[in-house]
């Protein structure tokens, strides 16, 4: 058994070393577009709506950029899932080993690149005379594995999918761009209008996202939010595993 989990890990290991050094590969800048997106995206959104329509939230750079950064992850993850399975078909057909770790080390990757940014997010705190909570030590990991979850249950569903239905892809990036302005990234969930929030409160990323933004900027980490995250987390996870095992038998057939 334990020599069946080092086997696991090797290859979870191999499989990421492969996707970065295929993701960076003649790339210049290399990490710095990890983090350059988000900035980008703050800059542009800083702009609209603090400068132009002059929204009144408080630090609104740092505040776009404490939920811009994890919502980069959970976006390059469910929007690259739709080609890990293509574009790893010479190896699934040749190497006999569990299909689902490819997208696993997908999401890995990922957060490794979350991870990395999150010295950015401490620089913008300092810049603003905020320091990082000490609730970081055990809120950081618990966000990370429950952000894991349900990006990977994503991930599954959109992978296993598009090998059949392959107009999933644009979908995919439909769904996150939907998603991400049904998300209260760019807005507070205290700016939607009565009527609305319920639309807002269905959306599994809602929690998981306010979660992250009042961890980073205020060291506060709701129960309750981490409860509601962590049951979305499951659910995605074991249907995107239900749909991943229905279909994995017939990939041979379609790569």
């Amino acid at each position: 058994m334990n020599l069946k989990i080092q086997h696991y890990i090797d290859l979870i290991t191999v499989l990421t070393q492969k996707e970065i050094k295929v993701r960076y590969k003649n790339s210049f800048l290399g990490y710095l577009w990890s983090i350059g997106h988000p900035l980008a995206f703050a800059m542009v959104f800083f702009i609209a709506f603090k400068v132009v329509m002059r929204i009144q939230i408080e630090d609104y750079a740092l505040f776009l950029i404490a939920g811009l950064f994890p919502w980069q992850w959970f976006s390059n993850s469910v929007n690259a899932a739709s080609m890990v399975f293509l574009g790893n078909a010479s190896i699934i057909k040749k190497v006999n080993f569990p299909r689902n770790l490819i997208p696993f080390t997908q999401v890995l990757q990922d957060m490794i690149h979350f991870i990395l940014a999150i010295p950015v997010i401490v620089l913008f705190l300092f810049i603003y005379h905020k320091s990082p909570s000490l609730s970081w030590v055990y809120g950081i990991p618990a966000l990370l594995a429950i952000q894991f979850l349900m990006t990977y249950g994503f991930c599954l569903t959109v992978s296993s999918t598009n090998l059949f239905f392959r107009d999933l892809e644009r979908l995919a990036v439909i769904f996150t761009t939907l998603m991400f302005y049904f998300t209260p990234i760019i807005y507070p969930e205290s700016m939607i209008p009565e009527r609305y929030k319920y639309l807002v409160n269905i959306n599994p990323l809602t929690p998981l996202m306010v979660s992250w933004r009042n961890l980073f900027l205020n060291g506060i980490l709701d129960p309750l939010s981490l409860i509601i995250s962590l049951t979305y987390s499951i659910f995605a996870f074991m249907i995107g595993y239900l749909i991943y095992r229905r279909l994995s038998w017939k990939f041979a057939e379609v790569l």
